[in-house]
């Protein structure tokens, strides 16, 4: 006699409940057992059973008069019970996690982004952070929530959005597991921060997650408020309301930057001192004004206010601007979806600065530099804007030429594939001590469950994309598949510096001669120095002056390690003292 689909599923769930555990519907699950068994080889309980299988699928509105009245009670005494499963998780059995929000956190409504981190490691962990440096040890599964309220349970199914795979293709062992909630969507652009809320990470020992069942998790506790920085003697604040962003945005847009004023500003009241405009990387903010020295991404105010102060340094004002926006880092690029910042930075901002502080309001005195996505701000600043700036100083800037867009060749056509050379070869995005660690197909499909928007790949397609039918960025490229979109692609090339340069090189040329300086380590860790090495041909073969400097064995994160700041602020002094020099002649 065969089974009927009903009674595999009951005793599948019968099973199930013996694994994990969970005996509180073990004897509902017993009883409808018992009430059907008996039509097991006839056409009842063959009905009875398709019809149970058509309601689960949605197609028939109820199957309570054919079940019969005992064995209908008996169902609904099971999915009473607490920590039985649903009806859909008794026909999929599949692990869920249930995330309830800890009435402790006040009685605010919450939204935003709800993760679950799940990894296998060994070791206790007090927190589970996504981190693309260790993508591959922890599974993450995500899904927008909005109006949860304290003590509401969220119900999390972790193989519609997750990484690296469904939960369900995880093996079976043990693991610790973590609920977050990202409250502002900035998770994709910087890390866990104030206001995000997270619980307690929970060991889960023997956990099958193809075999299904509930884990449950909580959300306890609040990351704390940081302490902002102060405003000092030499540290100033600076906040403009912009008419052309707030045009565009339909709300009131602000911009911001935190100004560093040189050691002799207050006792030498007629002096004014050439500015130089720094730009942060991705992920960073204005506040690394305040930082220490490092070796990683540029100059901090603790280190040049010393070095000034030694007369090591020229003195001269820095104006770290902020280049965070809703949609991750706007690179001071006039965008149809950010806005027009470079606009408002030249038109708006830069002129009150220059009215509210001591400085030299001449191009030959606005200097440029910035790291990484800041680099490649500054560079295409200093090109769209050759008379304004008197010179860049650009170190590891994102792609700066296109026929490498870390190892993706964007102006082929037809376009690559954004994921593989050729059929099957994988492109590396990330490398560290010599080693490929991360190819771009696993860090777009990453970015794609840590955030809905601002990530790396989206705070691109923000600033260089058209609007998609949807009025969001266009996606430069298919998450499942890697296939590029030809009409986002050509979009991009306008942002192509070196495209740019060829171009209109007859007029730019006079312009940028001697204000092009780039430096880049020969190891970055994005495979940059790829695109840098294309730039510098294509200047030389236009006779160019640019200067291209290739630190030996440098990556993207040790680049300021052996002098590289004081090595700039040099260059830039010597530039502002020959412009200041050539307009008193």
């Amino acid at each position: 006699m065969r089974p009927s689909r009903f009674s595999v599923v009951l005793l599948k769930t019968l099973r199930l409940s013996w694994r994990s555990g969970d005996r509180g519907f073990l004897l509902p699950t017993v009883i409808i057992c018992f009430l059907v068994s008996g039509e097991g080889a006839g056409n009842g309980l063959r009905r009875r059973s398709e019809l149970w299988r058509d309601k689960l699928r949605g197609r028939v509105r109820s199957p309570l008069p054919r079940l019969g009245a005992f064995a209908w009670l008996a169902v609904m005494a099971t999915a009473a019970l607490p920590g039985s499963l649903s009806a859909a998780e008794m026909y999929d059995p599949r692990i869920r996690f249930n995330v309830t929000l800890d009435r402790k956190l006040g009685t605010n409504i919450v939204s935003g982004r709800l993760l679950v981190l799940m990894t296998s490691k060994r070791e206790p962990m007090d927190v589970i952070e996504p981190s693309p440096m260790e993508m591959q040890s922890t599974w993450i599964c995500a899904r927008e929530v909005r109006g949860v309220r304290p003590g509401d349970v969220i119900e999390l199914d972790p193989d519609l959005l997750a990484f690296p795979q469904p939960f369900s293709h995880a093996p079976g062992g043990n693991y610790q597991c973590m609920a977050l909630l990202d409250t502002d969507h900035s998770l994709g652009y910087s890390s866990v921060g104030p206001g995000d809320l997270y619980g307690a990470v929970v060991r889960v020992s023997g956990l099958q997650p193809k075999q299904g069942g509930t884990v449950m998790l909580g959300l306890t506790q609040r990351v704390p408020a940081s302490e902002p920085p102060k405003e000092d003697a030499t540290h100033k604040f600076a906040n403009l309301r912009s008419d052309l962003l707030s045009a565009f945005w339909g709300r009131t847009m602000e911009m911001h930057a935190t100004v560093v004023l040189p050691p002799s500003y207050a006792a030498s009241p007629a002096k004014r001192f050439p500015t130089v405009y720094y730009v942060h990387a991705f992920g960073a903010s204005q506040s690394s004004a305040w930082g220490d020295a490092n070796s990683c991404c540029g100059p901090s105010s603790t280190e040049m206010q010393a070095a000034m102060a030694a007369g090591k340094w020229p003195e001269m004002i820095y104006v770290f601007l902020d280049a965070t926006c809703p949609l991750g880092h706007h690179a001071f690029a006039d965008s149809v979806n950010n806005g027009p910042w470079a606009r408002a930075l030249v038109e708006e901002f830069i002129p009150y600065l220059e009215r509210t502080y001591r400085m030299e309001s001449t191009p030959g005195s606005r200097l440029l530099t910035g790291h990484s996505s800041g680099g490649w701000s500054t560079l295409w600043l200093q090109v769209t804007h050759p008379d304004f700036f008197g010179g860049v100083w650009s170190t590891s800037p994102d792609p700066v030429d296109f026929r490498s867009w870390s190892g993706l060749d964007l102006t082929k056509n037809p376009p690559e594939n954004f994921y593989r050379k050729g059929m099957t070869r994988p492109r590396w995005l990330i490398r560290m001590d010599d080693r490929e660690i991360v190819t771009t197909e696993d860090f777009g499909k990453w970015e794609r469950v840590v955030a809905e928007y601002g990530g790396q790949f989206a705070s691109f397609e923000a600033a260089f994309s058209p609007r998609s039918e949807t009025g969001q960025p266009m996606r430069l490229f298919d998450r499942d598949t890697g296939v590029i979109d030809p009409v986002a692609q050509q979009a991009w090339s306008r942002y192509d510096i070196a495209r740019l340069l060829k171009g209109n090189w007859a007029k730019l040329g006079p312009q940028l001669k001697g204000k092009l300086h780039v430096w880049v380590g020969t190891k970055d860790s994005i495979h940059l120095e790829e695109s840098v090495y294309l730039l510098r041909d294509a200047l030389k073969d236009l006779g160019s002056d640019a200067t291209f400097t290739f630190l030996e064995g440098k990556t993207h994160f040790d680049m300021y390690g052996d002098g590289l700041a004081q090595k700039l602020a040099e260059e830039m002094g010597k530039a502002a003292e020959a412009a200041r020099a050539k307009s008193n002649k």
